[in-house]
């Protein structure tokens, strides 16, 4: 097995990565706390959050409030064990390297 074998292409980007760097730590985030967080464009944020959902790593959730609408995300079981195993092999091509 390679040492880059369990690296997920889909986390290459940073803002996916921010986006479920945020979600492993807060149960649900709302669009716009994304966009300050992440200091990205709204269709940015839409296309990547998109992409995240499709894999089903993401549940996207929209709703109003009062006449607003809301979106809210929250990460899946799959997106957290697909991120946390990312993680540790990034985590294993450093140990590797020292």
């Amino acid at each position: 097995m390679g040492l880059i074998d369990n690296i997920n292409k889909l986390f290459d980007h940073r803002i996916r990565l921010g986006i479920m760097s945020i979600l492993m730590v807060n149960d649900e985030v709302d669009f716009n706390r994304f966009k300050e967080l992440l200091n990205v464009t709204d269709g940015n944020l839409a296309s990547h959050t998109k992409t995240l959902e499709k894999a089903e790593y993401i549940k996207i959730e929209k709703s109003f409030i009062g006449k607003k609408p809301n979106t809210r995300y929250s990460a899946t079981k799959l997106g957290k064990l697909s991120f946390k195993k990312h993680i540790e092999a990034l985590e294993q091509i450093i140990k590797n390297q020292t």
